[in-house]
């Protein structure tokens, strides 16, 4: 029974679709400043162009060579301070310390993973315009005993498309001021 239970939980649980929408939604947001980023390279590129064009390749070759050296250098120094002992006492620290650091990403990714699916979460409603039934559902619970919704929430209530049908959710409160409102 539990594998049954599982697995109806994993079918209807929304949150990788939200992931999903919320990967969408953020690569929408990133690929609007991609315009941007190409003019500000069409802008640069000239200047660079022109950079490496004057610049002398005996100067580059000196470069290179001096860096060549240096790492000659420190590869020397690194595997001259060898000591066995100590190496394997240091490849045991490191393999500790590289189950605890994918501790710690699996964690992170986890957190990314769920702030996402919020994003997500978020903009579904934003595109279906259940923002507006939240915000009546959370001048109802701000003010239950009034039976009022403040104007701005049924300004915000009533911009939803009249084509589309969603079944409002009521309150207590307002079931109560609706049967006694049809009582009489």
């Amino acid at each position: 029974m539990a594998i049954a239970d599982d697995l109806k939980k994993t079918l209807t649980d929304p949150t990788p679709l939200y992931f999903a929408a919320g990967t969408a939604d953020l690569a929408v947001q990133q690929a609007k400043k991609v315009p941007g980023l190409i003019e500000q390279l069409r802008a640069e590129a000239p200047a660079r162009i022109e950079a490496v064009k004057n610049t002398d390749p005996k100067v580059v070759q000196e470069k290179a060579k001096e860096a060549q050296e240096a790492v000659t250098a420190k590869v020397a120094e690194v595997f001259g301070a060898i000591d066995p002992k100590k190496l394997g006492e240091a490849a045991q620290d490191l393999a500790l310390r590289g189950v605890g650091v994918a501790a710690e990403y699996a964690v992170r990714a986890k957190e990314t993973y769920d702030k996402v699916a919020e994003h997500g979460e978020q903009a579904v409603r934003t595109w279906r315009g259940e923002v507006s039934e939240e915000i009546v559902d959370i001048a109802v619970a701000v003010e239950p005993e009034s039976g009022a919704v403040p104007v701005a929430a049924e300004a915000a209530a009533e911009e939803k498309p009249a084509a589309r049908k969603t079944t409002a959710r009521k309150s207590p409160a307002k079931k109560a001021a609706a049967t006694a409102g049809d009582e009489s």
